[in-house]
């Protein structure tokens, strides 16, 4: 078995109590490495088509990379997964912190789980020691309250939670599975999936060391880092910042999407802005396992008022959590933004679709679309402050409206009808992030292709090559011939290039597991994998694996249903302002169709249909691990 691995993937059904493990071949981890691409692969291969996302048969499925365990900085990192409930299509979803180091610790790669227990349980896993235990006592508690529960229970104060909150239990179709009470493996409802399993947590504690077949290389790669992350992840290191800090600058430039992506500059957009929260709210900083970088902020208030009391235990809103919940709902009271925030991490809710689902209703009430009788009194107005934490209570719980906020603005634009769909503003049912389109509009090409609805994470952003910097460095260490830089509203032919060589990159990253925020380059991780596993991987080889995790998952998308008609971008964020700073910038409808297909051509996908060609498996060495799929 090459390095980073154990060998062993434990299978858990709650229906039947049944724990057994599987050891798959050597050509399972060396081509498919971890996260994204083993989920796909075994979803292809144990899932039936059509299956219920919230039926006892979907997959649950924890998936660290070979890299979690070596003590790489950025490797704390692990993905979760199975069929969304939210889109139908692929569920996967990563969360930083320090489960999956201590889960791959156990001695097992994967956790892969189905059924549904007749009450609720969580699982007991220390090292080889997996126990299916009773959670009834725990069930409807938030997210803080259980871990210390379980803890508690366990006598273990080291022990690591991977759980859901209220909004899980009650099955909200983008509850998350909360880590550390504070890391979100966030979008595609993946939370949903586990509390119809009954199951409340994944609690682990491991001592297994992971073998690394050449230590020395690993660390080389961790002392580059620690020689250079105060320069290059400034953006992180300085005190007071992380990435809230961005939140002025996006709409300085008038990409902050506001009021439902339909305002192209807002003026109280400081009110929410990094530097007035850490001014006002920061007690500490906090970081994710071996990580220096401490880019997460720990945000404290007292009062005696409990919806103006920011409890520490919840660390602080990132800025997808400012940006969905203030400034997509125009909100500027930053205290209540930030209290909404850590409502998601209490209850388990995905932070974008909670503020962007909540803005959408908000729009159709201002249109009239929606009735105060119907609402049951939320008053959904843009820029009502009032009215935003007891709608996030009440999707947590599904109660009163909150039960139809709780499917997501798709489905409520759906029972709205043909009025609301324009404003509907969502790729495969999820809910787009908060980083503008007619900006960066490969991402919006990005957002359109992803497998699981959009996603920021999972794609390329074109500000990263807007300037000879590190951006334009990393992708020339592939691209033959070479780029420079590239305007933001660029999709020609290098655009394109670029976009299918980053694309690559950000899924393998999700294979490996490495967060993204790391100032690494392809180099780096190629050189940290190889000293790992004692396979030597080129840069070109770990493309390949974010190459296969996207052909993977186009399979399963594909298989469910989802033709390339559904890579598309809502008609709105297309269109140009009238004003502000993006004034008069345009997706083209052409130029965005011919970038589809060309990333399409890229990866060895049909242009037209988007359908991977035998060719192109067979260059991916996927052929004979998809044979195993159709036994």
């Amino acid at each position: 078995m090459i390095g980073g691995a154990h060998g062993q993937l434990l299978h858990v059904d709650l229906s039947t109590g049944a724990i057994r493990v599987e050891t798959p071949p050597e050509a399972f981890y060396r081509l498919l490495v971890g996260g994204r691409a083993v989920v796909a692969y075994l979803l292809l291969r144990d899932l039936a088509p059509g299956t219920d996302p919230l039926g006892p048969d979907n997959l649950l499925i924890f998936a660290p990379g070979l890299l979690q365990g070596s003590n790489l900085p950025g490797a704390g990192r692990h993905g979760v997964g199975g069929k969304s409930p939210l889109t139908g299509a692929l569920g996967s979803s990563e969360a930083g912190g320090w489960w999956g180091h201590e889960f791959k610790r156990t001695g097992y790669d994967a956790l892969i789980i189905r059924g549904r227990a007749p009450q609720p349980v969580y699982l007991w896993i220390k090292d080889q020691q997996v126990e299916i235990r009773p959670a009834e006592h725990l069930w409807g508690l938030e997210t803080w309250p259980a871990q210390a529960a379980l803890r508690k229970e366990l006598g273990d104060d080291k022990i690591r939670v991977a759980q859901i909150g209220p909004a899980g239990e009650n099955q909200v179709l983008y509850a998350a599975v909360m880590h550390d009470i504070n890391r979100a493996a966030g979008r595609n409802g993946l939370g949903a999936v586990m509390g119809s399993k009954n199951l409340k947590a994944v609690a682990v504690r491991g001592t297994t060391a992971v073998p690394a077949v050449e230590r020395a290389r690993v660390t080389e790669v961790a002392k580059w880092l620690g020689a250079n992350y105060k320069t290059l992840a400034a953006w992180a290191t300085a005190p007071g910042r992380g990435t809230q800090d961005s939140l002025a600058w996006w709409g300085h430039l008038g990409a902050l999407p506001t009021q439902n992506f339909s305002v192209p500059l807002w003026d109280e957009r400081d009110q929410l802005s990094g530097e007035r929260n850490y001014a006002m709210f920061l007690k500490d900083r906090d970081t994710c396992q071996a990580c220096p970088i401490t880019c997460k902020q720990v945000f404290q208030h007292e009062s005696a008022n409990p919806y103006q009391k920011l409890n520490p235990e919840y660390g602080g809103p990132e800025y997808e959590a400012m940006g969905a919940l203030g400034a997509a709902t125009r909100i500027a009271d930053n205290l209540v933004v930030c209290k909404a925030g850590e409502l998601c991490n209490a209850y388990g809710l995905d932070v974008i679709s909670t503020g962007m689902t909540i803005a959408f209703a908000m729009e159709a009430a201002e249109r009239g679309l929606l009735t105060p009788a119907e609402t049951g009194g939320l008053d959904l107005r843009f820029g009502n402050a009032a009215v935003l934490l007891p709608a996030i209570d009440q999707i947590a719980r599904r109660q009163g409206f909150g039960a139809v906020l709780a499917d997501g603005s798709a489905r409520l634009a759906a029972r709205l009808g043909p009025a609301a769909a324009e404003f509907d503003l969502t790729v495969k049912k999820q809910e787009l992030p908060m980083h503008e389109p007619r900006l960066k509009q490969a991402l919006g090409v990005g957002y359109a292709v992803a497998p699981v609805g959009a996603d920021h994470m999972m794609n390329m952003h074109d500000t990263d090559i807007a300037y000879d910097g590190a951006g334009v460095k990393r992708v020339n260490l592939v691209l033959d011939p070479p780029i420079g830089p590239l305007k933001t509203n660029d999709l020609g032919p290098d655009k394109l290039r670029a976009f299918h060589a980053e694309l690559n990159w950000m899924h393998f990253q999700d294979c490996a597991l490495n967060c993204h925020f790391h100032p690494y380059d392809y180099g780096h991780l190629a050189a940290a994998l190889s000293g790992v596993t004692g396979v030597e991987y080129s840069l070109r080889d770990i493309l390949e694996v974010g190459a296969r995790a996207q052909t993977l998952a186009r399979l399963f998308n594909l298989r469910e249903g989802f033709t390339a008609d559904a890579d598309r971008l809502p008609q709105r964020v297309m269109q140009a302002f009238a004003s502000g700073p993006l004034a008069g910038v345009e997706i083209n409808a052409a130029s965005f169709a011919w970038a589809k297909q060309r990333y399409y051509e890229l990866m060895g996908w049909d242009p037209e249909t988007g359908v991977p060609s035998a060719a192109g498996l067979r260059a991916l060495g996927l052929d004979q691990l998809l044979a195993e799929t159709a036994r």
